[in-house]
């Protein structure tokens, strides 16, 4: 059955971003994907927020995600947005956001651990 969630990857790194897309679209997302934070947000004010959920890597040059995130979230309070880094400064960071993110997945991910955690963030009410 396939999916019809719509998902926005922000990240700087091509090969992170194309893997991401691709394991998402293997479940059936349609994706989108932008390469800092600043076109991440220019992705979403251009869907009007229209997006299931943000998979968005944290430190990025030109705006990073979490000030993507607080940025959305003012103009779209519902987003649901999930964050990726590999640097665990940058977990507490995003911890201080509250409700906004729903989580932080820590990188170098696998296929699978990808799948799982969009699903979950996905899931939730």
């Amino acid at each position: 059955m396939p999916n019809q969630s719509r998902v926005l990857i922000v990240e700087d790194d091509e090969s992170v971003r194309t893997f991401t897309a691709r394991a998402l679209q293997a479940d059936g997302y349609a994706t989108e994907t932008a390469c800092d934070g600043e076109e991440g947000l220019e992705r979403i004010r251009a869907k009007a927020g229209g997006f299931d959920l943000v998979l968005s890597d944290i430190r990025m040059p030109v705006m990073d995600g979490i000030e993507m995130a607080e940025t959305a979230v003012k103009g779209f309070p519902g987003l649901r947005i999930l964050l990726m880094t590999g640097y665990a400064e940058q977990r507490e960071r995003a911890a201080e956001l509250g409700g906004a993110v729903l989580g932080v997945v820590r990188k170098p991910f696998s296929l699978a651990e990808i799948r799982s955690e969009v699903a979950q963030a996905l899931a939730r009410d």
